[in-house]
């Protein structure tokens, strides 16, 4: 009769395919019970938005379908994201597992719709997410998702986001005085607003924070990589050589700061002709994969030219809410499943340096009072 040492054994020949781990070790088998027969667990998956979700169920139900002494199999499959940063070292967030920051070396590469869209997919699995614009000086996420009379409470001194299609919002265009007028303020004090709107905000439980960042390498992108400990920086750029060029200094930055950078999306990477569905690569071809190869960061996605993202996003729906469907919202969707994969990825190092750090530190000698 097969036993539960058994039925482990089996289960970790399963291997994650991101974190190149076996789901055994990871522990990703919850409540295992086997009684004459009769087998029983939960799967625990690290995000909801993992791209392997339905690779990894299905070895499962492979390897336990080998053992011929189990009667039956009840299966039941959830996922609990992995935190991706230091929140032992994050005093003012612990309610926040991941922090994206997503960010362009310069305008005009739509990183805000990539920003708002990927928000959108990520939710759409079944996290917790939330979106910060952070571009004090032009935002735009409140337009894009229909709420330009929207607003935020403030509660027991924290600001309560707004709620949008399941995210969690926070924007500068949210104040009424600031919605049709030009921000002039200096750099320390665009600085304070970011601090403000990431610490003194009451983001409830959010597996996956995305903050859009300003174009550039200013003031806000470094406050961020400053202030708190965030999981990785997602650069968005287009195929044109001018723009991929100054991405490279974005992520140059970032590099310096000690900030992981988690990959590069390529937005408006071809136009899909509706007739014949054959690629026109109208802007040039490969300039993330480029990049992807230079810097040696995973390339996640490619984002194909629609018109129906630029018309929706003027009029508060976004395309994967108006068009779900479409080419677009499925790049969108397989990007930020490559995203939350990613996540997962650094949250394993994060682990596993903590660890080793926490062996180093017992296995030290005390030192000496003599």
């Amino acid at each position: 009769m097969v036993g539960i040492d058994q039925v482990l054994e089996k289960l970790s020949t399963v291997i994650d395919p991101d974190l190149k781990k076996d789901i055994v070790s990871m522990g990703m088998i919850k409540d295992l019970e086997l009684n004459d027969g009769n087998l029983k667990f939960t799967l625990e998956l690290t995000t909801p938005a993992c791209p392997f979700n339905v690779e990894i169920e299905d070895d499962v139900r492979k390897v336990i379908g080998e053992l011929n002494d189990v009667k039956k199999f009840d299966l039941n499959v959830t996922a609990k994201v992995m935190e991706g940063r230091s929140l032992d070292e994050d005093t003012a967030m612990k309610t926040v597992k991941n922090i994206i920051g997503v960010a362009s070396g310069k305008g005009g590469v739509g990183k805000s719709t990539v920003s708002l869209n990927l928000a959108l997919a990520l939710s759409q699995t079944g996290a917790k997410v939330g979106l910060l614009d952070a571009d004090i000086y032009g935002p735009s996420i409140p337009l894009m998702l229909g709420m330009k009379d929207g607003y935020m409470e403030v509660e027991d001194n924290k600001l309560q986001p707004a709620d949008s299609n399941g995210l969690q919002v926070v924007s500068f265009g949210f104040f009424a005085e600031q919605a049709h007028q030009a921000a002039i303020y200096r750099g320390p004090i665009i600085s304070g607003i970011l601090k403000q709107f990431l610490v003194d905000t009451n983001w409830s439980n959010l597996d996956y924070l995305i903050v859009d960042l300003p174009p550039g390498t200013g003031d806000i992108p470094l406050t961020l990589a400053q202030t708190i400990p965030i999981t990785g920086i997602l650069v968005v750029t287009t195929p044109q050589d001018v723009a991929s060029n100054v991405a490279v200094k974005a992520i140059g930055m970032f590099e310096k700061l000690n900030v992981p950078i988690i990959g590069v999306v390529e937005n408006m990477s071809h136009f899909i002709c509706p007739n014949c569905n054959d690629k026109h690569y109208i802007f040039g071809d490969g300039g993330a994969k480029k990049i992807s190869e230079q810097f040696k960061i995973p390339f996640l996605g490619e984002i194909p030219l629609n018109s129906g993202i630029m018309s929706g996003s003027d009029l508060g729906k976004p395309i994967m809410i108006s068009n779900p469907d479409s080419p677009s919202a499925i790049a969108f969707r397989k990007a930020a499943k490559n995203i939350a994969g990613q996540c997962s990825i650094l949250a394993s190092r994060l682990q596993e340096e903590m660890a080793s750090e926490n062996n180093n530190e017992e296995s030290a000698p005390e030192a000496s009072t003599n």
